[in-house]
């Protein structure tokens, strides 16, 4: 393999999605991690929602989906009383969510990297500073020093040193209280599918257990335990027991660890963009860590892909720091809520809590609303449309009607799925009153990059795909490479068309 293209460092699960995907668009990657291999950790991020299942499988790595535990209901407990239970209703072919262990989601897509040869992993590999110049990055592993044109750093949240010699900052707070995990097998009738959080419960008063299961007759079980409390092996079985009863068990793995709330100033800085862990920090509660991570690496993925390949204009780059940091920043509001519920720190945060559980009102509770994909509404690339505007976000469990910036609904279609069409470029969705041969021979006199154009009606062979979408006759839909739409476009005519797929791209390139 001749010389990398973009450098990514780190081989977490946001790296190698980052690889996957950027070789996907025939971008060669050299993946660099400081550890001496693949390590054998525990459950860690547990919990993938829809459309990183999407992402994934889109990158070669659909096993997560087949091989996760698709649970159905969340229960609510306060003390020893349920409060409420929600379930996730299905939108399309992929389950709602799955819990599926970090360390066999590595697994799988370290599988994935080892069928690709445009990805190289190197080991022992500890990146300690990066430098660049208008030409491309370089990457100092002691005396090794190693470039590429592109570099996406997902070191985690301990890469401060790499942080520190990009200029980045990295404020934020840390949590008090420490929480205890464990993996936990064992045979529990009626919660296999099931994922309970329980405050205030007898055998954790004051603070919080959750309790999600995973495949293979597992259970990863958090407790919210005091700041100085260090859990012995009598400890820890003493609290398994607390929940199980009497029933048999085996314990796989344990940890204690504190949350984080920090965002990076810059995700974006000249060749050098930083995703996952490394650019953000939140509460676990609601599962916006590596749910986060990953729409990163994707949306890092097509934009370097389209600088490296010259089809797009020089703010595409850029956007990558307006659309993800704005991600992030909306997860840090959503669990710093979710954390003032579950740590209250004043008197008046405690007594509304406390009145709130007692209460049993419901749509109060805060337990973490569950991740979502961020939705572009207000980025430079999206051409708004005023009989479109954006809503909102609707409630917990309820689809967003189709507006601009907002993921595309993943349809079902005869040997597929719609989002799998819009992964190979931008696509362009026609009415049946646009002629698709003349907004495709227009479009692609202008553009450069990769770009498709189809008939609504000939996507599902019945005509109805249009209705499901609420697509008008006369209206063109403009995909984004990672399935968000960038415009609907009423009464559409190619030149207006163009006008949007240039505003997607940051700009046409310089010819």
């Amino acid at each position: 393999m001749s010389g990398p293209q973009v450098i990514v460092v780190g081989a977490g699960p946001v790296g190698q999605s980052a690889a996957l995907l950027l070789a996907r668009w025939g971008v060669r990657v050299l993946v660099l991690d400081q550890r001496p291999g693949r390590g054998r950790g525990g459950s860690k991020s547990i919990c993938q929602q829809r459309d990183v299942l999407d992402i994934w499988a889109a990158a070669g790595a659909g096993r997560v989906a087949e091989e996760g535990l698709a649970w159905t209901t969340a229960r609510t407990y306060y003390r020893d009383r349920e409060l409420f239970s929600w379930s996730f209703e299905r939108e399309g072919p992929l389950p709602a969510c799955v819990n599926i262990s970090q360390t066999r989601t590595e697994q799988i897509l370290d599988a994935a990297i080892a069928a690709q040869p445009l990805i190289e992993v190197r080991w022992n590999h500890e990146v300690t500073g990066l430098s660049q110049d208008g030409s491309g990055v370089t990457a100092h592993c002691g005396q090794r020093l190693l470039r590429a044109p592109y570099a996406l750093v997902c070191a985690g949240a301990r890469a401060q040193a790499l942080r520190s010699s990009l200029g980045v900052a990295f404020s934020g707070e840390t949590f008090a209280d420490q929480f205890l995990i464990c993996d936990v097998r064992a045979d529990l009738p009626g919660w296999e599918d099931e994922r309970r959080f329980y405050f205030d419960p007898g055998w954790n008063p004051g603070r919080q257990v959750l309790i999600h299961p995973c495949p293979g007759g597992t259970y990863r079980i958090d407790w919210q335990i005091a700041p100085d409390f260090i859990p012995t092996d009598i400890d820890i079985s003493r609290k398994i027991r607390q929940i199980i009863g009497g029933r048999p068990y085996e314990l796989l793995w344990h940890s204690t660890y504190r949350f984080h709330s920090r965002v990076a100033s810059r995700m974006r800085v000249g060749r050098v963009l930083l995703a996952g862990d490394c650019a953000h920090l939140v509460a676990p509660f609601g599962a916006r860590g590596l749910n986060s991570g990953v729409p990163d690496a994707e949306n890092a993925a097509w934009k370097l892909a389209f600088a490296l390949n010259g089809w797009a204009g020089p703010e595409l780059l850029e956007s990558y720091h307006a659309e993800r940091h704005a991600a992030a920043l909306e997860n840090l509001e959503v669990t710093t809520a979710t954390m003032r519920f579950l740590a209250p720190r004043s008197v008046a945060e405690r007594t509304r809590r406390r009145e709130v559980l007692e209460g049993g009102r419901a749509a109060e509770v805060d337990s973490g609303r569950f991740a979502e994909p961020f939705w572009y509404v207000d980025s430079p690339l999206t051409t708004p449309e005023p009989t479109r505007p954006f809503p909102g976000r609707p409630p917990k469990g309820t689809p967003c009607p189709p507006a601009p910036g907002v993921i595309l609904p993943d349809v079902p279609l005869p040997g597929g799925r719609l989002r799998e069409f819009a992964r190979d470029g931008f696509l362009v969705l026609l009415g049946d009153m646009c002629d698709s041969r003349l907004f495709a021979q227009v479009l692609g006199k202008v553009i450069r990059a990769p770009l498709a154009v189809r008939g609504l009606a000939e996507m599902d062979g019945t005509g109805s795909l249009a209705g499901r979408l609420g697509a008008g006759p006369d209206e063109a839909w403009l995909i984004r490479p990672d399935s968000h739409i960038a415009a609907i476009i009423p009464h559409a005519g190619p030149e207006s068309v163009v006008a949007a797929v240039s505003r997607a791209l940051g700009g046409f390139p310089d010819t």
